[in-house]
């Protein structure tokens, strides 16, 4: 008998115990429980955004180059959503346009990634893509083109600032280089996702040809001023020297872009 009460007492004081663990532990409330959720949702959507980046990279870097249809359907992924999570939205009033850009893809010739070619379609409408299709013709390695690249100063309170693009232009196998340099003004913003670019000088710069001279090739490099691409434009055809440049996504690290002509333009943050 004296066992059995022992036993008793002892199940006894378990049950207490375990009432008093369960009393301590409180569910969270339907706010922290909803709060938790949702910061779980977005960690999982983000993850899934910074895949879809990362694919969208290794796919515009592959050898050979992916089909056209490929990349687009990327990029298109990427923008879809980027706008539902509301990231790399709003271009025009971030800061995040502003940097060092390197191009990773376009469909057509890399030169086509400067202001000067786009001005110099709207000055000569008519023309432009046979003169185009003459110097995208030439083989390599009589000419290559690449890599390509864009330095953006942006100010989204005023809507002003600069882009100067940057493309290495090559010849005979590398013999003769240079940086074929376009400096723009920014002068103003158009909607959530677009910047105004008047193009103003075009310049070869860091000349392979000039280097070979020494100081003295520097001397002259430096002394020698850009062309007024910009003047030279607006004598052809008023207005031409001022080109839109949209941006669907950009953040931290990729920025998507297009001109007023629907060419595309992937770029990454250097």
């Amino acid at each position: 008998m004296c066992h059995t009460r022992s036993y008793i007492l002892m199940l006894y004081v378990l049950f207490l115990l375990t009432v008093q663990q369960c009393n301590s532990f409180t569910l969270p409330s339907r706010p922290e429980l909803s709060v938790r959720l949702m910061a779980a949702s977005s960690d999982a959507s983000n993850d899934e955004l910074q895949e879809r980046k990362e694919m969208l990279i290794s796919i515009c870097r592959r050898t050979p180059q992916a089909l056209t249809q490929e990349i687009t359907s990327a990029v298109e992924q990427l923008e879809s959503m980027g706008e539902q999570l509301g990231i790399g939205q709003a271009s025009s009033s971030s800061t995040f346009l502003s940097g060092d850009w390197e191009l990773l893809y376009t469909p057509g010739d890399v030169t086509r990634s400067s202001p000067f070619f786009w001005a110099f379609r709207h000055a000569f409408p008519e023309s432009s893509d046979q003169i185009f299709g003459i110097t995208d013709a030439i083989p390599s390695p009589i000419k290559e083109t690449g890599p390509a690249f864009q330095t953006i100063d942006f100010e989204p309170e005023s809507g002003t600032g600069s882009l100067v693009s940057r493309v290495k232009l090559s010849a005979l196998g590398g013999l003769s280089s240079s940086m074929m340099t376009t400096r723009s003004k920014i002068i103003g913003v158009d909607g959530l996702d677009g910047i105004r670019l008047k193009v103003e000088t075009t310049k070869p710069e860091d000349s392979t040809i000039f280097q070979t001279l020494g100081p003295l090739g520097k001397m002259l490099q430096e002394s020698s001023p850009p062309f007024p691409s910009g003047e030279a434009l607006e004598r052809a055809n008023p207005g031409s020297s001022e080109v839109m440049l949209r941006t669907s996504y950009c953040d931290d690290s990729l920025r998507v872009s297009r001109n007023s002509y629907g060419e595309l333009f992937v770029w990454k943050r250097q």
